[in-house]
């Protein structure tokens, strides 16, 4: 057959060339050559499942059951190199498994298609990935927990726009961030639970004649069952685009709190001091200590987000049902799932390592009249409507500026120009130790609250 392009004759070099080039941009084996322990495992239970069901001999299944059994041991001692001659994974794998056995090697592909085995391996494989994510997120939890119960009586500014607006203990605001890293945590058994169904043995998309038992197969991976619709099995990568948007939730959360670490890094601030190990210094300015590993973290947040958005576009014009569109799902996939990882282990440790200044913190929550709502709290107890009190904390507030001091400086008789109900207590009243401590509402930043949140949280960590 002669080859042509634009109605002319094709050289043989030009020929094969473009093969080559076209091979080399189908092939996959590059970055999908990670899956190799969800191949082998699935294409062990699968040929378990061949000779249960009479499909293979009972010896034949065993036979190719004891060389693939060698072959992960091979590759996993490093006695055998994954080479990128072969298109992906999957070649490789029959090709080792056939040189070493030869034509029954060949039978392992019975009653499977290409596209229900790499929907199989990716599951496997992102399974095993959200364990590990489970157990970073876990062990940041836990460290955090730690910084938490060291600090219920380190007082600091809280704020809203960036604004001072009342004084909290760094516990209560630390335990924020204890309550976004266990909704992650949730999300993530979210998406485990939702994707545990196995797709082995629906085919290429229609399912097959052989007399597959695929609840067999499911049940030997550790699936709850196997999927409804073969089509929908091939195709189905609804569970990627959860963990992704899982990633991007878990980024977002880190790097808010690498965005507080920044700012309270600044001399501005001088909240906390930073590892050495978690930082560096500048190439011209020996007074620097630049707080790289946390803006890294904050950066990497965007490469996540593309990751996620990336594969929302490549599947969202996909008619059923297996298209070649969707080997794009496995490198942004593999990218924001070793991002998330790294950037997990990296917070873990610096949040661990932080050296907190809490004299600096103190003396911060006492500036700003983050008191001055405590006071009009004060007020309403004396038995001034709140509206009143508003406007009384407020002149008072102003009273300071023109003085340039705090309320907690101003005189009694200062105080009681404004208004005669106020008398000698209400210096403990709006003390840091009063205006924090006195809030014990649930989940409040008083000192009885953070009490019973600490023993939630504890008891939460050791149910694990």
């Amino acid at each position: 057959m002669t080859r042509r392009i634009h109605g002319k004759p094709l050289g043989r070099k030009i020929y094969l060339r473009n093969r080559r080039k076209a091979y080399n941009f189908n092939a996959s084996i590059r970055f999908d050559k990670r899956l190799w322990k969800a191949d082998i495992t699935g294409s062990i239970a699968h040929v378990r499942m061949l000779g249960k069901c009479g499909i293979l001999t009972a010896e034949e299944a065993e036979e190719i059951r004891t060389a693939l059994a060698r072959l992960y041991e091979d590759i996993e001692k490093g006695r055998l190199e994954i080479t990128d001659e072969f298109e992906d994974i999957h070649s490789f794998v029959e090709s080792v498994l056939t040189d070493r056995i030869g034509d029954l090697g060949k039978k392992l592909h019975t009653g499977r298609s290409r596209n229900d085995q790499v929907a199989l391996d990716m599951k496997l494989y992102v399974r095993d990935e959200l364990d590990s994510l489970d157990g970073l997120l876990f062990r940041l939890l836990t460290a955090l927990e730690e910084v938490i119960e060291a600090n219920t009586d380190t007082y600091m500014p809280g704020f809203t726009h960036l604004q001072k607006a009342q004084p909290v203990t760094l516990a209560h605001h630390l335990d924020a961030y204890f309550e976004m890293f266990r909704r992650d945590r949730g999300r993530i058994a979210d998406c485990r639970k939702r994707m545990n169904l196995s797709p082995l043995g629906s085919g290429a998309l229609a399912g097959t004649t052989y007399p597959l038992d695929r609840e067999y197969t499911a049940g030997l991976l550790g699936f709850d069952g196997a999927t409804a619709n073969s089509m929908d099995s091939v195709s189905d990568r609804d569970y990627l685009l959860e963990t992704l948007s899982a990633l991007s939730v878990i980024m977002m959360h880190l790097s808010r709190f690498c965005e507080e670490i920044i700012i309270w890094n600044t001399d501005e601030y001088r909240f906390i001091a930073i590892d050495d190990s978690f930082s560096t210094g500048s190439s011209i300015m020996p007074q620097k200590k630049n707080p790289d590993i946390a803006e890294l973290i904050r950066g990497k947040t965007g490469r996540v987000y593309g990751d996620m958005m990336s594969l929302f576009t490549t599947l969202k014009g996909l008619p059923l049902a297996y298209n070649k569109d969707m080997q794009e799902d496995k490198e942004v996939s593999f990218d924001a799932l070793d991002t998330v990882k790294a950037c997990l282990e990296l917070f873990t440790g610096m949040l661990s390592s932080l050296h907190f200044n809490k004299e600096v913190m103190r003396a911060s929550a006492m500036g700003g009249f983050t008191n001055a709502t405590d006071l009009a709290d004060y007020l309403v107890v004396k038995g001034v409507p709140f509206r009143d009190a508003h406007g009384i904390s407020g002149r008072l507030v102003l009273a300071c500026i023109e003085k340039g001091c705090s309320l907690s400086d101003l005189s009694l008789t200062e105080f009681r120009k404004e208004s005669p109900v106020i008398e000698d207590d209400v210096y403990e009243a709006i003390s840091l130790e009063a205006c924090a401590g006195r809030r014990n509402t649930k989940g409040a930043c008083g000192r009885a609250a953070m009490a019973e949140t600490i023993a939630e949280n504890r008891k939460y960590l050791n149910n694990k």
